[in-house]
């Protein structure tokens, strides 16, 4: 077959596609495409199969894994960057990702996710406010304060924003900031039941209190493709474990 008169039209100083040309070149753009997409599956399985590459939407779980890494039989790599829950699945059928933690449930022909446990938020107020006097507090009753948050908090973020409308929210980019402003001003912060506070925040004079409502209350699963079952599950159990030890 002669696919270079078939494919082009000759004419005066121009030189154009027919249809068949134009299919054609189609064709070879997206075979060029799936090749690639290959070749990115194939050394992401490779990368895969020696190091346990794991991702998370929020930094509670990257914080319970890092501080437990010991704990596994197994050589981890902790993404440092969070991932958006809606590049989930992409990340897995590419291989970039051994698995994610994320706080949606994903059961799919490929994909399924493990139940590990909840992340509770607390609200840190000073000692001196007269919330800190109560054993609990709701979104509603934080209404027109303003607080120092992480800037990097994955959904915790569209939580407090959504659940608290009329409070001002000083986002920090970096640990050394937030720090800083909890030692020398009496701003309220959040932190979680797995997170370690004195680490992050100077909270010698205030208040952790749990939030009641629903939405201040996150779960977590670990999610991976069924084909990495069998290396993921008992990652996934001991991590389970590991959370409901560390609960308070």
């Amino acid at each position: 077959m002669n696919w270079g008169s078939n494919c082009l039209i000759g004419t005066p100083n121009r030189i154009t596609l027919t249809k068949t040309g134009k299919l054609a070149a189609e064709k070879a753009t997206a075979l060029l495409q799936a090749n690639q997409q290959f070749i990115t599956e194939i050394k992401n399985y490779a990368q895969n199969q020696q190091v346990l590459k794991i991702a998370s939407v929020a930094p509670g779980p990257q914080i319970v894994l890092e501080q437990n890494l010991q704990k596994f039989n197994a050589n981890i790599d902790i993404d440092e960057a969070l991932l958006d829950q809606n590049n989930v699945e992409k990340n897995l059928l590419n291989r970039k990702y051994s698995a994610i933690i994320t706080n949606r449930e994903i059961q799919t022909t490929q994909i399924e996710s493990r139940f590990i446990g909840e992340e509770n938020l607390y609200v840190n107020l000073d000692q001196f406010m007269y919330l800190a006097n109560q054993r609990q507090v709701t979104f509603k009753e934080l209404v027109g304060l303003s607080f120092v948050v992480l800037n990097d908090i994955g959904p915790w973020k569209t939580i407090i924003q959504e659940n608290i409308p009329d409070a001002k929210f000083l986002y920090q980019t970096e640990y050394d900031a937030l720090s800083e402003l909890t030692k020398y001003t009496s701003f309220p912060f959040f932190t979680t039941n797995v997170t370690q506070p004195n680490n992050t925040y100077d909270t010698t004079d205030t208040v952790a209190l749990p939030i009641t409502d629903r939405s201040a209350t996150m779960t977590f699963y670990v999610t991976y493709l069924k084909s990495q079952r069998k290396t993921i599950a008992p990652l996934a159990k001991r991590l389970t474990r590991i959370w409901s030890e560390g609960k308070k």
